[in-house]
């Protein structure tokens, strides 16, 4: 709380010079509450039923921005979290405050930031809300980009975990990129940018008491961890290539049962783009590469890095229904491919307004582990399993899915996706087994008028596991520029025959936001960037507002 008063001082100072200096400056800000009022109980993911009669996640920021000095801070009132989150979620207070100079090339952050090296393989700080994520990084960060066609970071500091900045582990990092066609005339003759990078990141915690199960042995623990990584990126009349490689240190922790083996990250990328069409194919080999600050926690908090999932992130709401979490300790083998295709208008298969073709596939596999000895029947202060590089294990995820999208006459748009989908249950959720669906989907949207759209949807999962088959339906009916309704109900077809409906308005005026909507929902996962929160059904009224200003 100390450091707290002294940044908000710092920030309050540096706005007030700011404004003294010069008339050019900027304010910036924004609300956002979600609330729920809950008219039955509902039971987390422990089966454990809660009894509440108003929750809520509401954030309020406020920045400034001059020629020189940045700076901002941010309110959190979690004290009533919506469902679903870690216990340690809940609190309210400034979590995030920082000031930011600025001059000639050099920037200098001081209090609270995000960042990410690379791909974010060994740093990725950001926040994520419907997730509850915000794992920024409290302390000081250096950039420098004076010297041409190079930049350089160096940041250190405490990591946020929900409500704690713990001074038993820092962690710090320095990256360097350089655009070689900054410094090469023969890449500039030939239009290529091309692209070196190289980031270190170490995270130094306390040691602490991890005894080996059924023994008397206390691991020794590595106080410092270091993780390194390094890149190359080409770019040449619509190729885009992309390798990256990263390896940390033996680092026991929760994640991989406190095994001394290190962790290492591959990662080839290549697409290629034309008017018309487009490609994508991407690999990634990972293993043992959960990282963070805090080696003992457990389920999303307190991570340094990202583990970037290879699966196409869903829309429609029955596609997203079984979505994919990376794998990060035990790691995997991750493939994915894209490929997209416009036919022209006036063709046999374009028609009057042309048609879009997309073509996405994931397929993900675990690693092919080989068990090691044990100590005392406990993995427990051993170098864990060996996996052979190019040793692929049990299927964790597949996705194969076609996209078509036309414009029928000028006012109906027609889109239709298929899906075929793999979901290893038991690896993503601890329970289950494979589930084997077969998902439909199609969406139409029409305009009345500039003022009156009404927006359809039609989905239909057929499977014979977990809970079986599911329809839904959807209705919006736009009002512009000022209101939105919306009907929906998922149900349960196969199995339970329960529905899931929802109905809302949402009102738009200026720069505020207001959504009111009474509903049930469904118990599952709720994923962005491969990390997931479970989400238990709730009913009951659903008010959402936004203001930016």
């Amino acid at each position: 709380m100390k450091l707290t008063r002294q940044l908000t001082l710092l920030v309050i100072g540096s706005a007030a010079l700011a404004s003294q200096a010069q008339n050019n400056v900027a304010v910036h800000g924004s609300v956002q509450s979600d609330n729920l009022f809950p008219t039955k109980p509902y039971k987390d993911m422990n089966d454990q039923e809660h009894h509440s009669d108003f929750l809520t996640n509401t954030y309020a920021d406020v920045g400034l921005i001059s020629k020189y000095v940045d700076a901002g801070l941010r309110v959190e009132y979690l004290d009533h979290p919506l469902p679903g989150f870690e216990p340690d979620f809940k609190g309210w207070g400034l979590p995030n405050i920082y000031v930011k100079g600025k001059y000639k090339g050099l920037e200098l952050t001081a209090g609270d930031f995000y960042e990410q090296f690379g791909s974010g393989f060994i740093l990725r700080t950001y926040e994520e809300r419907s997730l509850g994520i915000d794992n920024s990084i409290r302390g000081g960060r250096l950039k420098v980009n004076a010297l041409q066609g190079l930049r350089f970071t160096a940041l250190g500091g405490l990591q946020r975990r929900f409500w704690d900045w713990s001074k038993h582990s820092q962690v710090y990092g320095a990256d360097l990129e350089w655009d070689m066609q900054e410094h090469i005339k023969g890449l500039r003759d030939r239009d290529i940018i091309w692209t070196l990078g190289g980031s270190w990141v170490l995270r130094h915690e306390d040691d602490e008491t991890i005894m080996v199960p059924g023994t008397n042995y206390r691991l020794n623990l590595p106080k410092t961890v270091n993780a390194f990584d390094a890149r190359t990126h080409f770019y040449r009349s619509g190729l885009d290539l992309l390798g990256e490689f990263a390896w940390k240190a033996p680092d026991p922790s929760f994640d991989n049962n406190y095994t001394y083996r290190h962790g290492s990250a591959v990662m080839l990328s290549a697409s290629y783009s034309k008017p018309g069409w487009s490609a994508l194919i991407q690999a990634k080999r990972s293993e043992n590469m959960a990282f963070r600050s805090q080696r003992s926690m457990k389920l999303t908090s307190a991570f340094i890095n990202n583990m970037p999932a290879f699966a196409y992130q869903h829309t429609y709401a029955l596609a997203a229904m079984y979505p994919y979490a990376t794998q990060a300790a035990p790691g995997e083998w991750a493939f994915q491919g894209a490929f997209a295709y416009s036919f022209k208008r006036n063709t046999p298969l374009g028609g009057k307004y042309g048609t879009k073709l997309k073509l996405n596939v994931s397929y993900i596999r675990g690693l092919h582990h080989e068990k090691q000895p044990t100590f005392n029947g406990s993995e427990y202060g051993t170098d864990g399993d060996k996996c052979k590089f190019f040793g692929m294990g049990e299927l964790y995820y597949q996705d194969i899915n076609l996209q078509f999208e036309k414009r029928f006459t000028r006012d109906f748009n027609f889109n239709f996706m298929y899906m075929n989908q793999r979901y290893n249950q038991m690896v993503v959720e601890g329970h289950g087994s494979i589930v084997n669906a077969n998902i439909f989907v199609a969406e139409g949207k029409y305009k009345f008028n500039r003022k009156l759209t009404l927006r359809g949807e039609l989905q239909y999962l057929t499977t014979r596991q977990d809970h079986k088959d599911w329809a839904y339906g959807l209705l919006e009916l736009s009002v512009l520029p000022y209101l939105m309704f919306s009907v929906s109900d998922q149900w349960n077809c196969g199995d339970t025959g329960t529905h899931y409906y929802m109905a809302s308005v949402t009102g738009t005026y200026k720069s505020n936001r207001l959504m009111v909507g009474y509903g049930r929902t469904r118990a599952g996962y709720n994923c962005s960037g491969g990390v997931c929160r479970y989400v238990p059904e709730t009913q009951g009224v659903n008010i959402s507002y936004n203001y930016n200003f």
